[in-house]
């Protein structure tokens, strides 16, 4: 094989799918006195127009000769077209934290588990390179494949549909469908940063035999909570173990559960609800003047399911979602005069005396909320329901605002970015997806009214 004498000028972005892992790459290094060795690379993984980073997992003949001759060429082969391209490219440092760590680390463990060596492939760097030249090397490649469905002209029509929303609880819904309809992405949910900083929970998902409303991602945990702590997309393309929500992470959370008083025999656990064999995984978090906000996350059983060109539509996507979830938190209780209720108080059924008084428990250790033996929700949504129908039994109210929500000292919202509207989405969410006698409904800008067709017993732990 020869290089093209009158080669084009080819940039990272034209090649990367270069880099999605499907066929192995080589890299030829020297040591310092000149000697050539030549090895495959588990990853290489593309940083930006001008950089490249690749895994650092053995200290080797390689990894010498790097360190004492920065220097180094590395070949790699198109998927499609068979197309191999030459890189010139300069050893910079290794990063063994942060955002480019986690990302290639997660997408080395899926990797190394579709190969089945998940116990030799460990990440403990990214080496980042700066690439100096690129070249087409001169022999035969196959066509290109035909050009699918635009991503920008998706991506214009999603933004179309998202700007057009009027509130969160409809943002949600139109998150969900343009993925489905304009991304052809069959399994997606979205999830919101709780109070603490150290939760996120599920407030809409698409795909399901169940919704999962309410189901908890600690930060740092698989390939969601991977993506929101770093503030970075995460991306798998592979079945990982170590990056799948294992049935020992929800059996912790329900010991911790039995410890916190729950009723005997009973699981606040809300199930996840993602596949049991996810093939590929991608979590992109949604970042607002550098406050994480939450996580769109998608994923499929096709191995390669999502490209390079699905992370940036989506990154971009995220863009959007995450303004209007900001725009939608900030003006949600700016006025309470809103326009006449949506739904009218004679459409509200009326509580039947005849029958049996529902218990309702409260444990404010963790503000979980149990109707009989069924668990509800907990947290911060927690304390708001049992504020509900506190009022409802104590005092028979039935309207309630945002700003009085706020003001309750029970409920102890934080002092910024409460995420109070994701918070009564959840819960309004919960309620109908467990077919409770109570539900709540918005009757205008800041307000809502709760409908209660049970007598209710309230129990405080």
């Amino acid at each position: 094989m020869s290089i093209h004498p009158h080669a084009v000028a080819i940039s990272l972005d034209d090649i990367r799918p270069c880099f999605e892992g499907a066929i192995p790459s080589m890299m030829a290094t020297c040591d310092a006195e000149g000697v050539p060795n030549v090895a495959y690379l588990s990853q290489v993984d593309y940083v930006d127009a001008h950089h490249l980073a690749l895994s650092f997992q053995f200290f080797n003949t390689t990894r010498r000769n790097v360190l004492a001759n920065p220097q180094v060429e590395i070949l790699v082969t198109h998927p499609y077209t068979s197309a191999i391209y030459r890189l010139r490219a300069r050893y910079l440092h290794t990063q063994t934290s942060g955002p480019l760590f986690e990302r290639m680390k997660a997408r080395l463990s899926g990797i190394a588990s579709h190969t089945g060596m998940s116990e030799v492939f460990r990440l403990k760097g990214a080496d980042l390179y700066r690439v100096e030249s690129i070249v087409h090397v001169d022999k035969p490649d196959l066509p290109a494949p035909p050009a699918g469905s635009g991503r920008l002209s998706a991506l214009r029509r999603a933004s179309e549909q998202l700007a057009a929303c009027h509130d969160l609880d409809t943002l949600f819904d139109t998150t969900l469908d343009v993925l489905r309809d304009e991304f052809d992405i069959r399994h997606a949910m979205l999830l919101m940063l709780d109070a603490s900083g150290q939760q996120l929970y599920t407030v809409a998902s698409r795909g399901y035999p169940n919704s999962g409303v309410g189901s908890e991602i600690a930060l740092g945990q698989g390939v969601i909570g991977v993506a929101a702590r770093e503030r970075t997309p995460v991306r798998i393309s592979h079945l990982t173990a170590e990056y799948t929500y294992s049935r020992a992470v929800r059996d912790g959370l329900r010991r911790a559960g039995a410890e916190a008083g729950a009723p005997a025999g009973a699981d606040r656990e809300i199930p996840w609800p993602g596949l049991a064999e996810p093939h590929s995984q991608l979590a992109v978090p949604l970042v607002v003047g550098g406050d994480l906000l939450g996580v769109v996350f998608v994923e499929s059983t096709e191995d390669l399911r999502f490209s390079y060109d699905d992370e940036d539509a989506l990154v971009c996507l995220a863009g959007h979602i995450g303004r209007a979830v900001r725009q939608f938190q900030a003006g949600a209780d700016e006025s309470e005069d809103g326009p006449a209720a949506e739904v009218p108080a004679s459409a509200a059924p009326a509580v039947d005396p005849a029958q049996s008084p529902l218990p309702v428990r409260y444990f404010p250790v963790d503000g979980s909320v149990f109707f009989g033996h069924d668990y509800i929700i907990k947290g911060v949504a927690g304390a708001i329901l049992w504020k509900l129908v506190s009022d409802h039994v104590q005092h028979g109210r039935n309207e309630f605002t945002n700003r009085e929500l706020r003001l309750d000292p029970r409920i102890r919202l934080p002092d910024v970015c409460d995420n109070l509207e994701a918070r009564l989405v959840l819960l309004t969410r919960r309620l109908v997806e467990r077919q409770t006698p109570v539900t709540l409904h918005k009757t205008g800008r800041g307000r809502f009214a709760v409908q209660v067709q049970r007598p209710l017993v309230l129990e405080e732990a």
